[in-house]
């Protein structure tokens, strides 16, 4: 998607927590069709950049500019009519549990559009349809498996027809199939919606299977060390921590044995 056009732009970004800096210096493009992945160790902030970039933290200084609007330092209104272009999905799904899962995916249509019961419950089964969950309409998040209920945060994370869809290790907790499933879920709705992904996870699989676009952040010096397709990286990058990272630490241990 390199010629595509720019959907989010970060500038000289530092996040942290009062005089604590967790990362510095962050610059990156999230271009129109991305798959884009936020990689790095534990504690390296990655779910701090995805709240920071969905508009639930304020940077401690620095630029997120979505089109031409500068997010930090726009008005409310602005941000608000920014934020109606966001989906997002956190990582147990954050269903409802006392919810069906029509009720659930019809929440955000009933807090934020004036449209009728009959139209919402439409579009309510058009989205579960849309990830394999046609005729589910009436079951409870307890009655279904875990990659199920990936799936139907992500109906609801759709519901709004957003722009763009952040996503945090969304294959957490799932088995290897389903993990998958969800990745090919993913890359079917890129391909039929053009939705931009920012998509935070560690699970290797998924970054080659579907990333196109990442920023891996380094825990050691408090910035961003490499950025760009995971795939090139790890065959082009000659940082060792991200070489480490994209190989689960298989490289290292091979130099350590000779």
């Amino acid at each position: 998607m390199a010629d595509a056009p720019p959907e989010i732009v970060v500038n000289g970004l530092d996040m942290g927590y009062g005089d604590f800096i967790l990362m510095k210096d962050l610059n990156f493009t999230v271009r129109k069709g991305d798959i884009f992945i936020v990689m790095g160790g534990s504690g390296c902030g990655k779910s701090t950049l995805m709240k920071i970039l969905i508009g639930l933290k304020k940077p401690s200084r620095g630029q997120v500019i979505y089109g031409n609007v500068n997010f930090w330092e726009a008005d409310l209104a602005e941000r608000q009519r920014i934020m109606r272009r966001f989906g997002v999905m956190y990582q147990s799904g954050a269903l409802w549990s006392s919810m069906t899962l029509a009720e659930n995916v019809a929440l955000p249509l009933e807090q934020y559009t004036n449209l009728g019961q009959k139209q919402i419950t439409k579009i309510v089964s058009l989205k579960l349809a849309l990830v394999g969950l046609a005729g589910f309409e009436k079951f409870y998040p307890s009655e279904i498996s875990g990659g199920m209920k990936k799936r139907a945060g992500l109906a609801r994370a759709m519901a709004l027809d957003p722009d763009i869809l952040f996503f945090d290790e969304p294959s957490a907790g799932l088995d290897p199939v389903s993990a998958r499933l969800l990745d090919d879920l993913i890359l079917e709705l890129r391909e039929s919606l053009g939705t931009t992904f920012v998509i935070v996870t560690h699970e290797l699989a998924s970054i080659f299977a579907i990333g196109n676009n990442s920023v891996y952040l380094d825990v050691d010096t408090r910035t961003m060390t490499a950025s760009g397709d995971p795939r090139k990286l790890l065959i082009e990058s000659t940082d060792p921590k991200v070489r480490n990272f994209l190989t689960r630490g298989e490289e290292s241990a091979r130099v350590q044995a000779l």
